[in-house]
């Protein structure tokens, strides 16, 4: 004989008891803790399924609640009770009711009679422990906790937090580094004996009560005090989410349990048959000899931690969503958003769609109706053309356009009569390719029928959106691809500016020939700004636009054919 087994058993009993008659069976004596919580009724059947096993005892009941001392309590009692009843164990390992063998009880046995002195228990200084979550790394050991974390959280928050404001600590006793970690442990039979007889276990233990997790401090800490070889880390894989929540093992992990190497493995689902049937009853089955190596699969949890906090790029779900900037990419693919195009030139949709292959759409945050591309009520992933259901949340409806439509390129007209939700949205997403005439929103002005007085007001009222959207486009936490020009600026040279947007969508082909849009009559527009201004607006977004500006001679209108390389 020589590893006894601790098991601190709370629900799924008739697991634990598989897993304590697997123990058994192996040669080890077993010491159950059945938590207090567990009704009389459904215990004392526990206790009697198990009443063919002689190696298997039960210990004194407690409390078990999360973060208490109960668990500690319960630990010592069992414990206790193996080191009084099995003098032939050499080590004690800690298990719960959730816990799997995943090797032969014999090379347990084996491995831990090479090491008579060694003790595994993962035990570091709080300066040292990563994964603490939650905050809380030294004050839960200088700060009391009488509340319950889960039961009693806003008694439990503010009481620590008046105990910060009064600046009271409790002092840590004389001599004792506290040390954190696993609450898995397996100690020699000399070193537990110690922490369970201590003279001053009186102390400790009246000071551990009011530490916060005591079960991942208490043993970690007072280990240090008396053995003579520490090994800190734990034989029981136990792996924990980037919240702190245990993992849970179901049916399709069994290769990944098998690549572990690890004698004992926790958190298992009640309902896994596969693994039970696996690792309990197919000896054949049974995992080659090797070292203990949790780390070769802690690239896979790695990679399961960054798929949950993370995600894919553009895809939104619970654990990041709607928190703001939680995103890995804020949409799903890259994406052109065009100002001021469709009122410089005719055509313009249509043009861009013939040269680039891409799906070119109106204004989709039109404030009357989604204008998406060939006149479609619908799009893919069934978004519709209604106005009302877009914006009740206009950034989600355009992550989730660029998700249902990647693979094809997407673009769309965007000016300031539109949505300005999404103005930030744009602004910090790199895929967004975001190309600004500005001022040419004054072109439809300029050819209505309007009375110059309501000319005006709209003008004033276009030109502060629009000028909130540069400010916006401009501002240092803007990440997409960024042109701005002004109009006057834009029509004396607009071929190079279209020759890069349109190298910069890259969907053109080759030695293809594109008619180039061509530009709305300006004639007399200059005049018009000229009235505006007259009339106390002023129109300052379209550059220096010069009054007696007229038609462009034809050779320098961009109308002739056009090569798009």
């Amino acid at each position: 004989m020589s590893v006894g087994i601790v098991m601190l058993v709370h629900t799924a009993l008739d697991r634990a008891e598989q897993a304590a008659r697997h123990w058994a069976m192996g040669g080890c004596p077993v010491v159950i803790h059945v938590d207090a919580f567990v009704p009389r009724k459904t215990y004392n059947a526990f206790v009697q399924a198990l009443s063919d096993v002689p190696s298997v005892l039960f210990s004194k009941r407690f409390r078990c609640e999360w973060g208490s001392w109960g668990i500690v309590a319960a630990s010592q009692a069992a414990s206790e009770l193996m080191l009084a009843e099995f003098a032939d164990v050499r080590h004690v390992y800690l298990a719960s009711g959730s816990c799997l063998p995943l090797r032969p009880v014999e090379e347990l046995n084996e491995y831990l009679a090479d090491r008579p002195r060694t003790d595994f228990i993962e035990s570091a200084t709080t300066a040292d422990v990563p994964w603490t979550v939650g905050g809380l790394d030294q004050e839960r050991f200088t700060l009391r906790f009488p509340f319950s974390w889960k039961r009693q959280r806003v008694l439990f928050d503010k009481y620590v937090e008046l105990q910060r404001r009064l600046k009271l600590k409790r002092k840590v006793p004389k001599g004792l580094v506290p040390h954190m970690g696993s609450q898995w442990w397996c100690l020699t039979r000399q070193t537990l004996s110690a922490i369970l007889q201590g003279a001053d276990r009186r102390e400790y233990d009246a000071y551990f009560r009011h530490v916060w997790i005591p079960d991942e401090s208490y043993f970690q800490t007072l280990a240090r005090q008396f053995s003579t070889n520490i090994e800190s880390r734990s034989l029981t894989l136990s792996k924990f989410d980037f919240q702190g929540k245990p993992h849970i093992f179901y049916d399709d992990h069994l290769q990944l349990l098998r690549r572990s190497d690890c004698f004992v493995a926790r958190k298992i689902w009640p309902h896994a048959n596969r693994l039970y049937d696996a690792f309990l009853t197919d000896p054949a089955g049974a995992m080659k000899r090797t070292e203990p190596n949790p780390g070769k699969i802690d690239r896979i949890f790695a990679k399961a931690v960054e798929r949950r906090t993370r995600g894919r790029p553009g895809l939104y779900m619970q654990s990041r969503f709607p928190n703001e900037d939680w995103e890995n990419g804020v949409t799903a693919a890259p994406y052109s958003v065009f100002q001021g195009f469709t009122e410089i030139f005719e055509n313009f949709e249509p043009w861009l769609a013939k040269a680039t292959g891409a799906r070119v759409h109106g204004h989709l945050f039109h404030p009357d109706r989604v204008e998406y591309a060939e006149g479609q009520t619908t799009l893919n992933g069934a978004l519709g053309d209604s106005a009302a259901a877009r914006d009740y949340n206009a950034n989600a409806f355009l992550t989730n356009l660029i998700w249902n439509t990647r693979g094809e390129r997407q673009c769309f007209q965007f000016g300031p009569k539109d949505n300005q939700d999404v103005t930030w949205r744009m602004a910090k997403d790199p895929n967004a390719q975001v190309s600004v005439i500005s001022g040419a929103w004054a072109v439809p002005l300029f050819r209505s029928n309007m009375n110059f007085i309501d000319i005006r007001k709209e003008a004033a009222r276009l030109q502060k959106v629009e000028s909130d959207h540069l400010n916006v486009l401009r501002a240092p936490y803007a990440k997409a691809r960024i042109r701005i020009w002004t109009m006057a600026e834009f029509i004396e040279a607009p071929m190079e500016p279209l020759q890069g947007i349109l190298d910069e969508i890259g969907q053109t082909q080759a030695r293809r020939l594109a008619e180039v849009p061509q530009m709305v009559d300006l004639t007399g527009f200059g005049q018009f700004l000229q009235n505006l201004k007259n009339q106390g607006m002023h129109p300052y977004l379209m550059g220096d636009f010069p009054v007696a500006l007229g038609p462009k001679p034809a050779q320098d209108r961009p109308r002739k054919p056009y090569l798009v390389r």
